[in-house]
């Protein structure tokens, strides 16, 4: 055997290995073997690491190889030091689970917009008044998307609060017609808006409020709290938005009238640009835009034949633009749909985390020691059972975030009862 093992006067096992001639201790020269998966071991290893003020691999198996040959000794090192809560505190490494699918919403045919997400972009500067005045005002664009389609519509809002919102969120419905599902953070804007938009169809039955008519069929939903990657649908328009913006604009302060024909340039821009790959042969079809989806098409669309199938020679003029407006459809099925099936991150499956789990919750402007502590109290699997948002109960109340958002400390069965090490987790 590699480590010669023998058993001196006392019945101890120890390594018998090549340099029992150093000028070091018997101890040293001559380590006790012991098994990695004792308590023995797990009274050691927490010694290590405490004396050595947390100290890395290498330097707890220095320390421990001046008296004990610990087997696979390497391995128990390491899954001491990750199952260590104030190391665990210090690295701060967020969970990670596998991406989910994507919302039916998101692969369903549907009319331009009758499911958005809606983001803010901004500020700007605008300046308000005569041309020779310098009153200077801050005000924001408001980005709608189409889930289906990637399709953009950009609005000019006045500032952050709700009924500005609401304004912006009147003239977008006005023009592109009713949104059945709209998808946004927990802005205060839009938190405000949806308490606005309830109290308005309460009412609308008593005093038959025009807005509330416009909006009563939209049902708003919120991602978890500090999650923007659940909204990367309206974070990339915004970021597609701002590269147009600043490139144009830079330090420049505009009127009023001046910003809104640029949003609607640039709408336009974001609307012509592929969502299909596009061919290299110029005989191949042209890649398929979002505003194929656009031109041509009524606000209340009304069921129409299947007439993809049909000559064009036998179409009149309406059923012939018709087919071309059936056989965007057709493409993007065919083409755009297959885009969306690979994960591009997050490919594997972790463990779920489960009611009772001690966490760190992720604050972007602190280190890793200043996150807030708190309990997991509730987990809310996906449709195919993984856990991708937890209730927490905190020093501060109860709280809704990702698990991208959360270190994960202890988990329930660590602090049932004293470690067997003698720390209390």
């Amino acid at each position: 055997m590699p480590l010669n093992p023998f058993i001196d006067k006392n019945r101890i096992l120890r390594v018998g290995g090549r340099i029992h001639k150093a000028e070091l201790g018997h101890d040293q020269r001559f380590p006790i073997i012991l098994p990695k998966s004792t308590p023995l071991v797990k009274l050691l290893l927490h010694q290590a690491h405490e004396s050595t003020l947390h100290g890395g691999t290498q330097l707890m198996l220095h320390t421990l190889r001046r008296r004990f040959w610990i087997l696979s000794s390497r391995q128990a090192v390491k899954g001491f030091i990750h199952n260590c809560v104030v190391c665990r505190r210090h690295r701060g490494e967020v969970l990670k689970q596998q991406m989910a699918s994507l919302p039916g919403q998101r692969i369903r045919a549907a009319r331009p917009f009758i499911s958005s997400g809606v983001d803010y972009c901004g500020p700007f500067t605008l300046r308000i008044g005569t041309k020779r005045s310098r009153t200077l005002i801050k005000t924001y664009l408001a980005i709608f998307i189409c889930m289906v389609t990637k399709a953009v519509h950009i609005e000019v809002v006045d500032d952050l609060s709700a009924q500005a919102f609401l304004d912006a969120f009147t003239r977008f419905v006005s023009r592109r017609g009713p949104c059945r599902d709209l998808y946004s953070d927990n802005g205060t804007a839009f938190v405000g808006a949806n308490r606005l938009l309830k109290e308005d169809l309460a009412a609308w039955q008593g005093e038959n409020n025009q807005r509330s008519l416009a909006n009563s069929g939209t049902h708003w939903h919120f991602i978890t709290p500090s999650a923007p990657h659940q909204g990367g649908l309206w974070e990339a328009a915004v970021k597609s938005a701002k590269h147009h913006l600043v490139r144009c604009v830079g330090t420049q302060v505009m009127w009023y009238s001046q910003l809104q024909t640029l949003a609607v340039r640039i709408e336009a821009c974001l609307n012509s640009r592929p969502i299909t790959p596009l061919y290299d042969d110029p005989e191949e079809k042209l890649a398929l835009t979002p505003g194929d989806f656009l031109i041509g098409s009524p606000l209340l669309a009304v069921p129409e034949p299947d007439i993809k199938q049909i000559p064009s020679n036998r179409l009149k003029q309406w059923q012939w633009i018709r087919q071309i407006q059936q056989g965007f459809w057709k493409r993007w099925s065919e083409e755009y749909l297959t885009i969306l099936q690979r994960r591009n991150k997050w490919l594997r499956r972790t463990r779920n985390i489960r009611v009772d789990d001690i966490v760190l919750v992720k604050q972007e402007n602190l280190p890793p020691t200043h996150w807030c502590l708190g309990r997991v109290t509730t987990v809310h699997p996906g449709a195919d059972g993984v856990v991708r948002n937890v209730t927490l109960r905190t020093a501060r109340g109860y709280m809704k975030r990702a698990v991208q958002k959360l270190c994960l400390l202890l988990e329930k069965e660590d602090f049932e009862s004293t470690d067997s090490t003698g720390q209390d987790v």
